[in-house]
């Protein structure tokens, strides 16, 4: 796609250059726009950057990536941009789930026939509720892919869903308002206590909230994502090929990304935005940016913020009234890789305790590292694990005792899969709420978006139009939600909008 013509007196600013923000960006700049990016980090990328330790390449939060694959978002968004995709395999099985007690896990094949034989011999009687996945996942898929905007916020937001609706979405409209939990009921599943706490481990994941709270059309997609022609993949490298390839392509159509960089307040006047205020974090200086569209790579609680007193009123009471966010307690281990189990798959969800929440340290959702893929010296490996936790009690109290405590039981855990005893951990280092904060600016360190419960997802969620006009809003608290997927559809969605105008 060639540049634009005309448009080079439209200054866009970005705020936050996590991989919605510059694929906002780096699109707005292939269309010939003035785009500035600023982040407080030190790095780009967000919750999907990475560092390094002693020879070894760490994922800070995202680990796998969706949409790779023809007609998938990231195929698309790199055609525009004129890029080569990044090297990827994809993840087969998707996952494998250990259940307490049990030594066999539950794999998510990629092939369809192998995962549908796999879930009937682990959850007999389970294929009415799956087969209804199936029959929401292909409307709403093929719905998606025309591109509708949600929720709509303007008459062009509008005539876009419309002329996205066919009467095969029809199927989807008496489930819009039904959980997951409310549909096993229907099914006569919900006494089935291997299938909805596998649904509850493998939901949260995605739709940071349990199956009972998820809802379904969401739930539909993120169930069926793992299995081709779509698929999960890793990546070659590690998850900032992502967010270095869009600033490449940022770069070379005029784009500029600073960071080091922190936005300290998004400026309006009367009901419009006019720029930011601007904060060198190295030498201090602060300045005001203007621009004709502010894009924020922010969380809605964050956005609050930087808007401050100009909040408008109703949106800033939604926000305040949201429950709270989900927390990660992230372990990164380097390690021989004698540690490694043969076969080991990519990814391995762990729940611990039947008698437990799916949450605080009860379960651990690890990624290992693939030999030659980038991530770690020849004969070593990356292991990373996460937990969901509380974010308030690490606000309070010994935060270095109980993140010991937090890093201890999870070693202890991981070696009843993984040989961790010995030399072969090499380096060991943990994140938490706090760290999520400091280093992604998310408020509170929330990560994962709001979850997708009826009330935030779909037509029922934040929209990318914000209440003030030229402001606007991508990342994982719109829809489509959380992932790297998820959050360059939001972007996509923006530049459009804005083009659109």
């Amino acid at each position: 796609m060639g540049r634009a013509s005309g448009l080079s007196n439209r200054q866009v600013v970005v705020v936050g250059a996590g991989i919605g923000g510059l694929t906002a960006a780096a699109l707005l700049a292939r269309r010939g726009y003035a785009v500035r990016v600023f982040d407080q980090a030190q790095v780009a990328g967000g919750c999907a950057s990475t560092f390094r330790r002693r020879g070894f390449t760490f994922d800070v939060g995202a680990t796998q990536v969706a949409g790779l694959e023809p007609g998938g978002i990231h195929h698309q968004i790199f055609d525009q941009l004129d890029l080569p995709l990044p090297a990827a395999t994809p993840c087969d099985p998707a996952c494998a789930v250990f259940l307490p007690g049990e030594t066999e896990p539950i794999r998510v094949w990629r092939d369809p026939e192998a995962w549908r034989a796999e879930r009937q011999r682990q959850f007999p009687g389970s294929e009415p509720f799956w087969q209804l996945m199936q029959r929401l996942f292909q409307p709403s898929w093929r719905f998606q892919a025309r591109q509708p905007v949600l929720p709509p916020r303007s008459p062009w937001d509008l005539w876009q869903l419309t002329q996205a609706l066919r009467p095969d979405t029809l199927v989807t409209v008496p489930y819009t308002f039904a959980t997951v939990g409310q549909v096993l009921r229907q099914l006569g599943l919900e006494d089935d206590r291997r299938l909805k706490t596998f649904l509850d481990l493998q939901l949260k994941l995605y739709s940071q909230v349990s199956a009972d709270e998820t809802a379904v059309l969401y739930a539909a997609t993120a169930l069926s994502m793992s299995q081709a022609p779509q698929g999960l993949w890793h990546l070659h490298g590690s998850m900032q090929v992502l967010s270095d390839s869009l600033e490449k392509a940022l770069v070379r159509d005029g784009g500029l990304l600073q960071l080091n960089h922190r936005v300290q307040q998004v400026q309006t006047d009367q009901g419009r935005v006019t720029g930011v205020r601007v904060e060198d974090q190295k030498t201090g200086r602060t300045w005001v940016e203007p621009a004709d569209h502010v894009v924020t790579n922010v969380t809605v609680q964050n956005l609050v913020q930087l808007l401050g007193d100009c909040a408008p009123p109703g949106y800033r009471r939604r926000v305040e009234s949201l429950p709270a966010g989900s927390g990660a307690f992230v372990l990164y281990l380097g390690v021989d890789a004698a540690a490694i189990p043969a076969d080991c798959p990519p990814h391995l969800q762990f729940f611990y305790n039947y008698d437990g929440p799916i949450a605080e340290n009860n379960t651990l959702f690890v990624s290992v590292s693939r030999p030659g893929d980038g991530r770690a010296p020849e004969g070593r490996a990356t292991i990373i694990a996460s937990s969901f936790t509380d974010i308030a009690s690490w606000w309070h109290g010994n935060y270095e005792a109980m993140k010991q405590a937090y890093t201890d039981g999870a070693i202890q855990r991981l070696s009843s899969f993984f040989d961790l005893q010995g030399d072969h951990i090499i380096h060991a280092e943990a994140a938490t709420p706090q760290t999520f904060a400091r280093f992604t600016a998310r408020d509170q360190g929330t990560v994962g978006g709001l979850g997708m419960r009826v009330s935030t997802f779909g037509p029922f969620g934040f929209a990318n139009r914000t209440p003030v006009d030229g402001l606007w809003l991508v990342g994982d608290c719109t829809h489509p939600g959380e992932g790297t997927a998820g959050v360059s559809y939001s972007a996509q969605t923006v530049v459009r909008q804005i083009e659109a105008l």
